[in-house]
């Protein structure tokens, strides 16, 4: 961010930016910037087909954050989201592989849809910018 811009400017540019690919719902686009401004969450609710992930994708994309959607469903499991180690034989140790949520901006669509042990990691996530993977916890970018 150029330190001479003032918030608004900044809001401003972000907001032409990402409405060169989502018109037509300005308050969001706002309250998305205002979150994020905040450093806080957003929840966006609308009926499908109204470009939620398309805002999400776009806002990711004008800010150079790594970007990624989770799907929830009841049968996601907290490792589909945190990552797991897995073996790597030759060099005889385990080897962490980052799951979605390891990103700066993370979409998680229907997150009511995730059993309660899934929406605890989430919200640990969200509240605490951290993840916890085999009793180790590691920051989120």
């Amino acid at each position: 961010m150029n330190k001479n811009l003032s918030v608004a400017e900044f809001a401003a540019r972000i907001r032409k930016n990402i409405e060169l690919v989502f018109l037509g719902k300005t308050a969001v686009v706002d309250m998305l910037i205002t979150a994020f401004l905040a450093r806080g969450h957003a929840l966006l609710e609308d009926v499908p087909g109204t470009g939620k992930t398309i805002l999400a994708r776009a806002f990711a994309a004008c800010m150079d954050l790594s970007f990624s959607r989770i799907q929830c469903t009841p049968d996601l499991l907290p490792a589909d989201i945190l990552g797991v180690s897995v073996w790597q034989q030759r060099e005889g140790q385990f080897e962490y592989r980052p799951g979605p949520i390891v990103n700066q901006f993370v979409l998680i669509d229907e997150i009511n849809r995730a059993t309660p042990r899934t929406q605890s990691a989430l919200l640990e996530a969200m509240a605490e910018g951290q993840i916890s993977v085999e009793g180790k916890r590691m920051p989120l970018p």
